[in-house]
């Protein structure tokens, strides 16, 4: 701020007045903005918005990487023309089998 007790003031009253209520618009502007920022709606809706950014950064993540494992399965189990390899798929589906009947298996003598 200037130094306003070695100047004379030379704007006219009305002048005074104008700027005056100009600055008061302003303070009530900038009340107004601060109330808004510190409602409690507003800050709840800043921080969901902030977690559904992270929640979908990291579901993006997950896409991605499960998207790649897929296409690395598929790279093995299909050859470029788009045929099946059944010399990779039988062992797969054997296993694949295996597993679940162990696992039918084991929750029937859970139950018996």
């Amino acid at each position: 701020m200037a130094d306003t007790s070695s100047t004379p003031d030379t704007r006219t009253p009305a002048q005074i007045e104008a700027d005056i209520k100009r600055r008061r618009e302003t303070l009530a502007e900038t009340l107004d903005e601060i109330g808004v920022r510190v409602h409690p709606k507003t800050i709840a809706g800043d921080v969901k918005a902030k977690i559904v950014s992270q929640v979908d950064h990291t579901f993006g993540r997950a896409y991605v990487r499960a998207n790649h494992v897929v296409s690395q399965v598929k790279g093995q189990l299909v050859t470029q023309e788009g045929t099946p390899r059944l010399e990779r798929i039988v062992p797969v589906a054997l296993v694949a089998v295996g597993v679940v009947g162990l696992l039918a298996l084991g929750s029937r003598r859970r139950r018996g």
